[in-house]
């Protein structure tokens, strides 16, 4: 496999989700004390859950991608 070989997809999906899930963890631990813009959600801040779940996705995808071109 010459040029497919290179293109693995997992590295630019993983560093995406690190990237925006940081930015929106940021936001929530910027907004945490805001018990307003969280009543919806039963006072649980999913700014910074989800932030933190799209880092530890997009970690995940990174580390397969490194595992997989260390194989190569």
């Amino acid at each position: 496999m010459s040029g497919s070989a290179n293109l693995d997809l997992r590295t630019p999906i993983g560093l995406l989700f690190i990237v925006l899930g940081a930015i929106l963890a940021i936001f929530g631990v910027l907004t945490r004390a805001d018990t307003v813009m969280y009543a919806q959600s039963g006072g649980i801040n999913l700014n910074l859950v989800w932030g933190v779940v799209m880092v530890l996705f997009g970690g995940i995808m990174t580390a397969f991608a490194v595992v997989a071109r260390r194989q190569a």
